[in-house]
């Protein structure tokens, strides 16, 4: 599984033509890819890191402060393309990406393990449908975390 964290001032999702499904201000906007193999233990892995990352600034500037401690929501989008493979050409491989049917149930246990575990609020986009995301990066920070390196 891999997962792209980006510390954000403000983020939103429009759905094709539904609008705006997801919401957040101050937070973590995730963008989260399913691999083949992965299994709830990498989805409980990944949603207990981003849980507790600490890329929020304290007064003096440092890494320490997690989502919780800045009243920070996440914004969850399934994204299989952070699966793609692009050693060989030019067009990606997306041969590594799960099936949608499995990815989909890691991707809501993720968000689930987020709200239920966690305890935190998130908001997410639509799984397989095309969607616009924006947002404002603050500082910019953003991690990419990976179950393959664990």
């Amino acid at each position: 599984m891999i997962a792209v964290v980006q510390r954000v001032n403000n983020a939103s999702v429009d759905v094709e033509d539904v609008g705006v499904v997801g919401e957040i201000g101050i937070g973590l906007c995730v963008l989260l890819g399913v691999v083949v193999g992965d299994t709830e233990k990498e989805a409980d892995w990944i949603a207990g890191k981003i849980a507790r990352l600490r890329i929020f600034e304290d007064a003096s500037g440092r890494f320490n402060l997690g989502i919780k401690d800045v009243g920070g929501r996440v914004l969850l989008i399934s994204q299989f393309t952070l699966a793609g493979d692009c050693t060989r050409g030019n067009r990606p491989s997306f041969i590594r990406a799960a099936d949608p049917d499995g990815a989909k149930a890691l991707y809501e246990r993720v968000a689930r393990t987020l709200v239920e575990v966690h305890e935190l609020r998130v908001e997410t986009g639509r799984f397989q449908k095309t969607m616009q995301v924006r947002l404002e990066n603050q500082g910019p920070a953003t991690i990419i975390l990976d179950t393959a390196s664990t």
